[in-house]
């Protein structure tokens, strides 16, 4: 498909061509506009290895200097707050997997996301289980890793064995552990990481222990460094 041979030259000509912004709904404009972008998507200060939000100065929250995660980096493109959440339910529960392009020029513009993608050997989208996967039809995290870094980007080395119960109510810890073996590398290809920069993609971090086990294992595996993107990241509750 066009979107597996896009090269960055090809890219900065499809972020000029006419389109729609698919937040204010302007014409001509970018997928997401930049006015869209400087109003619900501006640079915060996030935590490095985790991406909540933290005050200007601080580097890490409380929990990750507590007990660090398995990342190197974590980077969030905007707050899981409006309009983001419709959009991505658009995407994500409604079949629209033509805003995965939009979406994907909105984590292209949060700060650092380019030079991780630049420096990345592989960039792996978060797996779905199986069923869910049926139940969907698509990987939402798959659609944008393939638009970020088509050339780079492994949908079959990382693997959900099994669907986990309901994560709510949890603290990071017990989420983490409820998550024990639900993530694996393709058994004849694991030696893929050794040595290698990964980023790992999805569209929503929570309390982000999906993207802890799942570096965890590519820790395990030999990863020099682990990288997360994700488009949106939920705020600490109160």
């Amino acid at each position: 498909m066009f979107s597996h041979w896009i090269d960055r030259p090809f890219w900065g000509l499809l972020k000029r061509l006419p389109s729609q912004c698919v937040v204010c709904r302007a014409w001509p404009a970018q997928p997401v506009c930049d006015a869209c972008v400087a109003r619900f998507a501006p640079p915060t200060s996030r935590c490095a290895t985790c991406a909540l939000q933290v005050p200007d100065g601080v580097s890490r929250c409380g929990e990750c200097t507590r007990a660090p995660p398995p990342l190197d980096a974590c980077l969030a493109a905007c707050t899981y707050a409006w309009p983001w959440p419709e959009c991505i339910a658009e995407f994500k529960f409604r079949g629209d997997a033509g805003r995965a392009a939009p979406l994907a020029t909105l984590l292209r513009s949060a700060p650092w996301v380019e030079p991780a993608l630049d420096s990345a050997d592989i960039v792996l989208p978060m797996p779905l289980a199986p069923v869910r996967l049926r139940e969907r039809g698509f990987n939402q995290a798959h659609e944008i890793a393939r638009r970020l870094a088509p050339r780079k980007t492994d949908a079959t080395l990382l693997l959900r064995t099994r669907e986990t119960p309901a994560q709510s109510g949890l603290t990071r810890a017990e989420r983490l552990r409820n998550l024990r073996g639900a993530f694996a590398l393709e058994p004849l290809r694991a030696a893929a990481v050794r040595d290698r920069r990964v980023v790992l993609v999805d569209d929503v971090m929570t309390s982000g222990a999906s993207l802890f086990a799942a570096a965890q294992v590519l820790r395990a595996a030999g990863a020099s460094h682990v990288t997360a993107i994700v488009l949106a990241r939920t705020e600490a509750p109160g």
